[in-house]
C-alpha cells in the first residue's frame, strides 16, 4: 500500500459516521508528492464508488477544504484545510512559547498569571502560572468564559470589526453576568474602541466579585494581529493606581518580549483557538 493509500473503514463503532471519515481520508491522500489527485483515482484508494467521491469532493469544495487545479478536473487542497493546521500551530506555539513568561511574570508580580486565547464567542484559559495565597479564583486551564463579559475578551476581540461583532453576536442583548457586562453589541464595541487607545485594560469586580483583572493583548504574525491576551489576577482589594501602574508595566514588557518570538511564528488568523 502507498503511504497516501486509504486504511480499510472500520464501520464496527455505532457511533462512526463514515461520510466523515471518507471525507477525511480524502484530504490524506494529499500531500507534497502528490498535491493534485483525480476522482477515479480517489475512488480506486478509497475503494468507494466514483459517485460517492464526486459528492464527497463537492462538499469540501463548498467548504473549502479543496478546489479544482487549472485543468478543472483534478483536485488540491485549497486555504481552507490549511488554515486548520496553522489554527493548530499557533495555539501549540504560543502556549508553549507563552509559559516561561508566564512564569517570569508571577515571580517579577508576586501575582497570578494567565495567558488566553478566543474561540468563536469564547475565551479559553491555556496557559497558567498561579501564585499560591488566599485570592481564590475559580479558572483553571481549559476553562471556557464568554468573551463579551470578561476583560480580557475584550483584548482578544480588539481586531474584530462592528460587523464582525454583529456577527458573531447577532442576540439584541446579552446575558449580563454583573452590572458591569456591555447589554449589547454596539455597547461591547464602545468599550474595545476605548481599550484600544490604552496600553491595557484594568478594572475591579468585572466578571467575578473579589476579582480584579488586568490584561493586555499578545500580538502575532506577520501583520500583527491579536492572538491572545496577558493578564494579572489580584484581589480587588490591592486597587492602588501606582501598584497597577507597576503591574502594567511589567505585563507590557512581558507581552511586547513574548510578542516579538511570535512575529515570525504565529500566523494570523483573526479567529483563535
Amino acid at each position: 500500500m502507498k503511504p497516501n493509500d486509504a486504511p480499510v473503514l472500520d464501520n464496527s463503532s455505532k457511533y462512526s459516521v463514515p461520510g466523515l471519515e471518507r471525507g477525511l481520508l480524502i484530504l490524506r491522500q494529499f500531500s507534497r508528492h502528490e498535491p493534485v489527485l483525480s476522482a477515479p483515482e480517489l475512488a480506486r484508494r478509497l475503494g468507494i464508488p466514483r459517485s460517492t467521491v464526486f459528492r464527497l469532493l463537492a462538499t469540501l469544495e463548498q467548504l473549502g477544504q479543496i478546489r479544482r487545479d487549472s485543468t478543472g478536473r483534478d483536485y488540491c487542497l485549497d486555504s481552507g484545510v490549511l488554515q486548520l493546521g496553522f489554527e493548530l500551530l499557533a495555539s501549540r506555539e504560543l502556549t508553549e512559547i507563552g509559559r516561561p513568561f508566564l512564569e517570569q511574570l508571577r515571580d517579577a508580580t508576586g501575582c497570578s498569571c494567565n495567558l488566553v486565547v478566543r474561540d468563536g464567542r469564547s475565551i479559553v484559559y491555556v496557559g497558567r502560572a498561579v501564585q499560591p495565597g488566599p485570592l481564590v479564583n475559580t479558572v483553571q486551564l481549559g476553562t471556557r468564559l464568554p468573551a463579551y463579559a470578561t476583560l480580557f475578551g475584550r483584548v482578544v476581540l480588539q481586531d474584530t470589526s462592528f460587523e464582525a461583532l454583529q456577527a458573531l453576536y447577532p442576540e439584541e442583548y446579552f446575558h449580563r453576568i454583573t452590572d458591569k457586562t456591555p447589554a449589547t453589541v454596539g455597547d461591547l464595541y464602545r468599550m474595545i474602541q476605548a481599550d484600544r487607545a490604552n496600553d491595557y485594560v484594568f478594572d475591579a469586580d468585572y466578571y467575578e466579585s473579589g476579582i480584579a483583572t488586568l490584561a493586555v493583548p499578545v500580538f502575532g504574525g506577520y501583520d500583527r494581529k491579536v492572538v491572545g491576551a496577558l493578564g494579572i489576577t489580584i484581589s480587588s482589594k490591592n486597587v492602588n493606581p501606582h501598584y497597577i501602574e507597576s503591574l502594567a508595566a511589567k505585563a507590557c514588557q512581558a507581552s511586547r518580549e513574548l510578542s516579538g518570538l511570535l512575529d515570525h511564528i504565529v500566523p494570523a488568523t483573526g479567529t483563535h483557538y
